[in-house]
């Protein structure tokens, strides 16, 4: 007979239990925070919120939120603590390229780009430097809050510069002396011209994401993010779908149907028998006064143009 205490380190750990509910990370405050949840409520999806308001337990659907900070969400992801998570690409690529520099493989992918939390992730010099290509960072102490894709970036130019990595603030560098240009997260640009900064050259473009693991989730969880990934691309689809309706005759069908935006397959109605039609389209953008213009003169009347508020294909 073993040992006990041999017998004890030959046993398997306990297995983890399976949750039977979705759990999605989210930023708790910051600029993401608000479209993520408004995105979600679009879904249908409604919470109870704990009183420290960290957890956000599902009502209508069993998905659950947990409100971290948005550099948290991917090693609770990676960690199986959260099943999918919605934060910047520039988070996720950073901490992929983390992990591939201790020799990791990806832990999760990326399933659906979101459409809002634009930016950019920029080089940026100081307004009287002399630009005239990345070479010229040769040699420099470049600032930034991302080292792992800033290195990315100077291995694949073979430039040989230094990486000084802060974790705020990154704008004030090159005034402070820290360093002589930066690498940084843009948006509007109005923070680089404050500090006197300007932007050269962009590395990426990022905006909010929703990722999810590389593995397999269990049946139980893989249909309740199923049954989310539909209703996501339905809320996706109509917040820049709009439903065009208007009226025809018989002999300027054709012309009308020319002018029509891109979008769905029109439907078309007969209005009492005669020679007038309806005509139905879902367009997938915005419909500008210079279309209902042109359908206006092709011989459209009664023009009507709807938000859609929500879409399942």
């Amino acid at each position: 007979m073993l040992p006990t205490t041999v017998a004890a380190a030959t046993e398997a750990p306990p297995a983890k239990p399976v949750r039977d509910r979705l759990r999605i990370a989210i930023q708790k405050s910051g600029r993401l925070a608000d479209p993520a949840r408004e995105l979600l409520a679009a879904c249908g999806l409604s919470w109870r919120e704990s009183r420290d308001r960290l957890f956000c337990y599902g009502e209508s659907l069993p998905i659950d939120l947990l409100l971290v900070r948005d550099d948290d969400i991917p090693g609770l992801i990676t960690d199986g603590v959260c099943d999918l998570g919605i934060f910047g690409r520039n988070v996720a690529l950073e901490y992929d390229s983390a992990r591939r520099s201790r020799g990791l493989d990806s832990s999760y992918s990326e399933w659906r780009a979101l459409g809002f939390g634009a930016c950019r992730l920029d080089l940026a010099v100081p307004q009287d430097f002399d630009w005239t290509g990345p070479a010229d960072v040769e040699g420099l102490r470049i600032a930034t809050s991302y080292p792992n894709l800033l290195s990315d970036w100077l291995a694949g130019q073979q430039i040989d510069a230094e990486v000084v990595q802060l974790m705020g603030s990154v704008e004030i560098a090159p005034r402070l002396g820290q360093a002589d240009i930066i690498c940084d997260l843009v948006s509007s640009g109005g923070t680089l011209a404050a500090n006197q900064l300007k932007p050269v050259h962009t590395m990426m473009q990022s905006e909010a994401i929703i990722v999810g693991p590389t593995g397999e989730l269990d049946e139980t969880r893989a249909r309740i993010a199923d049954q989310l990934m539909r209703r996501l691309d339905g809320a996706l689809s109509a917040r820049e779908g709009r439903l065009l309706l208007l009226r025809t005759n018989r002999t300027t069908l054709d012309a009308v149907l020319a002018e029509l935006p891109p979008g769905e397959t029109p439907t078309i109605t007969a209005v009492d028998g005669g020679a007038e039609v309806s005509v139905q389209v879902l367009s997938r953008g915005a419909v500008s006064w210079q279309r209902l213009e042109d359908l206006k003169r092709a011989g459209a009347n009664g023009i009507f143009v709807l938000p859609v508020e929500g879409m399942l294909a």
